[in-house]
């Protein structure tokens, strides 16, 4: 009997062992074997199993002394391949490593740990050890920063602020590189000579990776900018910028140029009248000569009673602009503590990142006397109150979708604001005076009794 159930044993586990599934890691170097010192060399590390991942791959950082290595992108290629009449399913990772000396470099075993779909728990599996060695290329003296790509594109861009250019206007030039095969971050910052009589502003640039369209980084973009301000009238010359680069695809030096750019600032012209004034009163009989009547006692009549009348006005008018200003200082108040004013604020905190419901909070407890929003969803009618409950579950339920959330929410504040309107209680009468018909209740007077 026990003989028995040790068989049955053994064949359980061997069966276990059968379901479980396939988990491969496969690890090459592009290029392979050899490399240039400040080239790109592409690590590809394939993660395969012959059902599913339910987890991203967990890759490990990767250090390599001498060179500069780029971890891999969360973003990897799928793949779909056949591994000794079975179908794998998995993910491409790229690192990139660009050696800085000329040796060779050893790339240790890399740990992945994976979760494979119908297993019985996490896998980690191990790359093979890799080798690759880097060589200095002819011509390029080592500790030389020079760009390694494969194609290369370089370009400017002249914005002149106004056609044609005068003194203070300014001019921009705007230089963009595209390496292909390239880090952006080795792409070298182009020279921005200074020019006599011009103002230099350098710009930060933007370093930007080139993507292949399948998750990988094939190159780097850098764009570099400058404003030149003219101090002076005259003719100019933005200088040609050479760049410097090896063809990875012929292995030889090149230089890629933008062209010189020549220009003409002229000096600000003084404002010229459309017309002359002096002619049209010439002919019109007069001359260019301003005369004066000589009423000088009336007009020293005139300045005393306005001295006058300054002197008794003035505290009067000060005293007034006193009152209106504690009057609107007042309203202001009034107006920042009521519900309309925090409902203007709802909008622009829905906008915001990340979503912000202060106002949202703060305008129920004015308008509706509550304090949450369900609270406020029980109070106005069905549908602004399914719409508020239905944003408060795609914000905060087990399926948060925030942008649906706001989306809901703000289809739902139309019929909100309607529903608190409709429920204010009518203005009371200035007078306090009874309606006309004695069985029509009086609405918001509670010093009366209805009649």
């Amino acid at each position: 009997m026990k003989r028995l159930l040790l068989i049955l044993l053994l064949g359980l586990q061997a069966l276990l062992a059968v379901a479980e599934p396939k988990v491969l890691v496969e690890a090459q170097l592009v290029p392979e074997g050899k490399a240039l010192v400040g080239a790109t060399v592409n690590l590809q590390v394939d993660v395969l199993t012959d059902t599913w991942f339910t987890a991203a791959p967990q890759l490990p950082k990767l250090d390599l002394p001498g060179a500069q290595v780029m971890p891999a992108s969360s973003e990897a290629n799928h793949l779909t391949v056949a591994r000794d009449g079975t179908t794998f399913f998995g993910l491409r990772f790229s690192y990139q490593i660009t050696p800085n000396e000329a040796r060779q470099f050893q790339i240790p075993a890399l740990s992945i740990q994976t979760v494979p779909g119908q297993g019985s728990g996490p896998v980690t599996v191990q790359t093979a050890p890799l080798d690759f060695v880097a060589s200095q290329p002819e011509g390029i003296a080592a500790g030389q920063q020079v760009l390694m790509a494969r194609s290369l594109t370089f370009s400017q861009q002249i914005e002149p602020s106004h056609t044609p250019l005068r003194v203070g206007d300014s001019l921009v030039r705007r230089l963009v590189i595209e390496a292909q095969g390239a880090q952006a971050m080795r792409i070298p910052a182009p020279p921005f000579d200074e020019v006599e009589g011009l103002q230099r502003y350098v710009k930060t640039p933007k370093v930007e990776s080139l993507g292949d369209g399948r998750g990988s980084a094939s190159g780097g973009r850098r764009v570099d900018e400058v404003s030149y301000v003219v101090d002076q009238a005259g003719d100019y010359q933005l200088p040609a910028i050479e760049l410097q680069w090896w063809d990875l695809t012929t292995n030889q030096m090149r230089t890629a140029t933008v062209p010189a750019e020549d220009f003409e600032a002229s000096a600000k012209q003084a404002y010229q009248a459309p017309f002359s004034i002096a002619e049209d009163l010439q002919a019109l009989g007069q001359s260019a000569r301003i005369h004066i009547a000589q009423h000088w006692l009336l007009l020293a009549a005139l300045l005393v009673l306005g001295g006058l009348v300054t002197y008794w006005v003035l505290p009067w008018w000060r005293r007034a602009l006193l009152a209106w200003g504690a009057w609107h200082s007042q309203r202001q108040q009034a107006y920042r503590q009521s519900a309309d004013f925090a409902w203007q604020q709802v909008a622009q905190q829905l906008r915001a990142q990340p979503l912000q419901l202060g106002a949202l909070y703060l305008w129920g407890r004015r308008s509706m006397r509550v304090n949450t929003l369900s609270a406020l969803a029980g109070k106005v009618s069905e549908p602004a109150g399914q719409g508020l409950l239905a944003f408060l579950k795609s914000c905060y339920g087990p399926l948060a979708k925030p942008a649906q959330a706001v989306t809901t929410l703000q289809q739902a504040l139309p019929e909100l604001r309607k529903n608190a309107l409709r429920q204010q209680p009518a203005a009371v009468s200035r007078h306090g005076l009874l309606p006309m018909n004695p069985r029509q209740p009086v609405v918001g007077s509670t010093d009366r009794e209805d009649r």
